[in-house]
Parts: structure tokens; sequence; C-alpha cells
């Protein structure tokens, strides 16, 4: 063989092994390389579930969910990903950066924001919170309890902020809010003195007041007092409150799919989910002697209420 014929096939062999290397990179691709980027610390059916009803949601997109530990830091991410972040660690992880890209952060409350964040939301982040709204929360009672005019509030130090808020939203409606430190949740008298001083209860959606550690004291308390608890989310419900506003998986997802359409700038940067369902517990109604919650009626009610100007 030729000296010519020898650098021939060298310069082939070479150009096979670029080639072949350039297939292997794009195989190995970082899973994170993408348009829509999901990503949790926990990787649970759930997550999976959600991730996967977005991407068949959204066929046009590319859609994947990678684990929180196998990302870069947000800023190494390409310039086109838009994230969505569905618990707090992902929130942690992407504060670490002020370059990452646009994010939408779920499944965050208004209390766990103000812990983090306080009233400094940093650019490029949109909050869609999970607690239901609280005027929402204020309507379903005037919808479900339309005698009720003293509202009862436990409130904790982390909690407290949301009072002034909550006065702004009862005042229209003809309500007066009853606010209560409940600080020590071993001390049942602040519960007692509320209820002595109230037609409804309504629930915070503070984990320190409303756990299962708590439940059953403020559960029985309100029993014995013939006094309905309404909220402060749909679980409390079926361990034993009146009724609440909440939005499930489908409700998140007609969310997301109306942002996704329009242009990150243009995302709000906090948001409560328009879409929303009612829950109520018919044994709690019946003990309290009260009518049963008809949750699709009062949803329609409520939502009709919220489209008006």
């Amino acid at each position: 063989m030729g000296e010519q014929s020898r650098m021939t096939l060298l310069f082939i062999s070479r150009l096979w092994r670029r080639a072949l290397l350039l297939v292997c990179l794009l195989l190995t691709a970082p899973a994170w390389s993408a348009d829509i980027l999901l990503t949790a610390a926990e990787d649970g059916a759930g997550v999976q579930a959600f991730a996967q009803a977005l991407a068949l949601q959204r066929p046009e997109d590319h859609v994947i969910f990678t684990p929180l530990n196998e990302l870069p830091t947000p800023s190494h991410l390409p310039a086109g990903t838009r994230m969505i972040l569905l618990d707090l660690p992902g929130l942690d992880w992407r504060l670490q950066d002020t370059q990452g890209p646009p994010t939408l952060v779920l499944r965050i409350s208004r209390l766990q924001a103000n812990q983090r964040l306080g009233k400094n939301l940093p650019a490029k982040i949109s909050l869609l919170w999970s607690d239901p709204p609280l005027d929402r929360q204020l309507r379903l009672i005037t919808g479900i309890l339309p005698q009720a005019r003293r509202i009862g509030v436990l409130y904790g130090p982390d909690s407290e902020f949301l009072l002034p808020e909550l006065r702004q939203y009862a005042a229209p409606l003809g309500l007066e809010i009853v606010p209560q430190l409940w600080d020590n949740t071993n001390d049942s008298r602040p519960l007692q003195a509320l209820f002595r001083n109230s037609d409804v209860l309504l629930g915070l959606d503070d984990p320190q007041l409303y756990n299962p550690k708590t439940a059953k004291n403020l559960l029985l308390s309100s029993y014995a007092q013939q006094l309905p608890l309404v909220g402060p989310n749909a679980g409390f419900v079926k361990a034993g409150s009146l009724a609440s506003t909440y939005s499930d998986q489908a409700d998140w997802l007609a969310v997301l799919d109306r942002l996704l359409d329009h242009p990150p700038a243009s995302w709000p940067r906090t948001l409560y989910p328009e879409h929303f369902k009612v829950v109520g517990n018919p044994q709690v109604a019946r003990s309290l002697g009260i009518e049963q919650v008809d949750e699709t009626n009062v949803a329609a009610r409520l939502a009709e209420g919220e489209k008006r100007p």
C-alpha cells in the first residue's frame, strides 16, 4: 500500500472516530437540556405523574423531569429553559443564583415564602401559591354559613402577617375578624376564648397551628362548642373541618398550560390558581346541625363571583 493510500485511510479513520465521538456526545447530553424542565428533591410517583401529565398536555414542547441532585447551578442551564420547581428544596437551590432561567414555583404557601423571602421576591421567579386564597375562603364562609359574622382566626408568630389582608377582605363582606394568638398549642385557653367570641373559625394554612398533633384538640373543641371550622386546606377537611376551597393537579396543569403559552417576561410575580374546587365533610355538617355543602354548586357560585369586576 502506498503512502498516499495509508494517509487516506488514516484520514477516514479519524473522521469516523470524530463522528462516533459526536454521536456519543449527543446521546449523553445532559438530561436537563430541556425547554421545560421540572425538578424536585424527591423523585416520587406523584412528581413523575405530574411531569408526565404536563408532557402529554404540551406535546409540542420538550418537557422533562430531572432530580434536583442531578442539576448544575441555575446559571449553567440553557438560556431558553423554563423551570418548574415542585418543592421547597428546589426553590432554595434556585435562590443561590441570580442568573438562572425563568422559574415557576409550585407547592409553596404564603407562609413558607414569607419565611424564606420576606417581601423581597427575586427577579425571574414566579410563586404559584398552594394555600387557599383568603378572600375565597371568606366568601366560602358567607356562601355556606350566611349568618356568620364574627370570624375567629387563630394565628402564630409565622402567620400574623396575614391578619391585615384578612381584615381588608372581610370588611366589604360585612365580616369581623376576631384574631387570637396561639403561640403555645398545649394551652387550650386561647382556643376556648376564641370560640366564645366567634361564629365560625377560619383556619390559616399554618402548620404550627394545624397539624396531626393539634387536630384532635381543635376538632373536639369545635364539636363541643358547635362551632364550624373552615379550612385550612382540603386535607384538614378529611380530618374533620367543615369545608375548604382547594386546587388539584388538573387545576394546576390548566394554570401552567396558560402561563407556558406566554413569554416568561409576562408571567405574574405571584399567582393563585383561578381554577379551584370545594370540598365539604357531610359527617361534620350533620354533627353540627348544618346543611351539607353542595360542593359543585358552591364552587360555581364562588367562581362566578370572581369573574365579576
